[in-house]
């Protein structure tokens, strides 16, 4: 289908604007995972993990593969809180919501990490560095509230040591 045939109701395909190197990444991992029961998740999974994110222009090569519809590969990735269309900043940073930490003051925290990086939960900050992310329970209840940034748990964030967290982060980044 070219552009001039393209309508509402007849979209263009979005595959065709998935970089060749994307594309080409997203259909060997199909390929190694489209005969595993239930294919869908562990191919979202391993596009996610090679890309970064999964592109919306992803959907109709996945579909088209797995034999689903456009819809249906499209509700599991806004199902799942965990999928993301738009990439990640360079540090994602997982804040806990799980009950342990609330009773410790996450809720305050997460006010505070929200208003120091003026981004709410599942944005990016205009310069690319955070994304902030809900996760609920690390598995550090003794130590609430927690966050995971970059791979590492840390345990009574307050306030003083988010900040003290992100010019950490900040430093690495120069």
């Amino acid at each position: 289908m070219n552009a001039a045939s393209a309508s509402p109701r007849n979209p263009p395909s979005l595959d065709a604007t998935l970089p060749a190197p994307a594309r080409e990444r997203v259909a060997a991992i199909v390929a190694e995972l489209k005969h595993k029961p239930g294919a869908l998740l562990p191919i979202l999974h391993a596009v996610q993990d090679a890309l970064g994110h999964i592109s919306p222009a992803c959907v109709p090569l996945l579909a088209q593969e797995l034999n689903l519809s456009r819809a249906e590969v499209h509700g599991v990735i806004s199902f799942y809180h965990y999928f993301r269309s738009m990439p990640a900043g360079k540090h994602t940073i997982y804040l806990c919501r799980a009950e342990a930490c609330q009773a410790m003051g996450a809720r305050a925290l997460e006010t505070h990490a929200q208003r120091k990086l003026g981004i709410g939960f599942h944005e990016t900050t205009a310069d690319g560095v955070f994304t902030l992310e809900p996760v609920y329970c690390l598995g550090n209840c003794a130590c609430s509230p927690s966050l995971l940034v970059d791979g590492d748990v840390h345990g009574r964030v307050d306030p003083e040591r988010f900040d003290a967290l992100l010019v950490e982060l900040q430093e690495k980044r120069s």
